[in-house]
């Protein structure tokens, strides 16, 4: 592959890899499916559910999110330091990622690191997507709001849903 064209490759694979950071904190679950390939497959090697989660296939990855990630539950992920090989129209990339996750409901937050070991594919449109992502945390931390009574939190719902209207629910739910 000519040195030029690698890089935009790099590059575009760079974003994607952020737009599905990005869809998966500000819950942009219309947007977020068109960055996996029909038959993606994630693994996060997450124990939180109690076994790493394994899921198969575009519509049921952002099903999982729907359902799973709704407006009670903040998240934001940081990733970096990619490592992203080029081969023709498939890629490996390897990334550092850093999350944090703070679940109202269950009154949690966790923190967590891990490294990202991600396939990539370019699609017939030329537009390159995650094929697999996944990853085995290097650490995970989970505090209860319970423990820390002067927790306080404002954030601002990330979608259309409770809260929308400028109401503070976060804050109010986590007191």
């Amino acid at each position: 592959m000519d040195p030029v064209e690698e890089l935009r490759a790099i590059e575009e694979i760079r974003q994607v890899k952020y737009r599905y950071l990005r869809c998966v904190d500000l819950k942009l679950w219309d947007e977020i499916g068109v960055e996996f390939t029909a038959d993606a497959t994630v693994d996060y090697g997450t124990m939180v559910y109690g076994k790493p989660l394994k899921i198969s296939g575009r519509e049921h990855i952002v099903e999982f999110f729907r359902t799973k990630l709704g407006p009670d539950i903040i998240t934001v992920h940081s990733a970096g330091q990619p490592e992203i090989i080029v081969d023709g129209g498939t890629a490996r990339g390897t990334w550092s990622f850093e999350d944090t996750v703070i679940a109202i409901e269950h009154r949690v937050v966790i923190k967590g690191a891990a490294f990202y070991r991600d396939r990539y594919e370019r699609g017939e449109d030329g537009h390159w997507r995650i094929a697999h992502t996944g990853y085995v945390r290097t650490y995970e931390a989970m505090l209860s709001l319970d423990d820390l009574p002067s927790f306080r939190l404002t954030a601002k719902p990330a979608t259309g849903g409770p809260g929308a209207d400028g109401a503070d629910v976060a804050d109010a739910a986590v007191r």
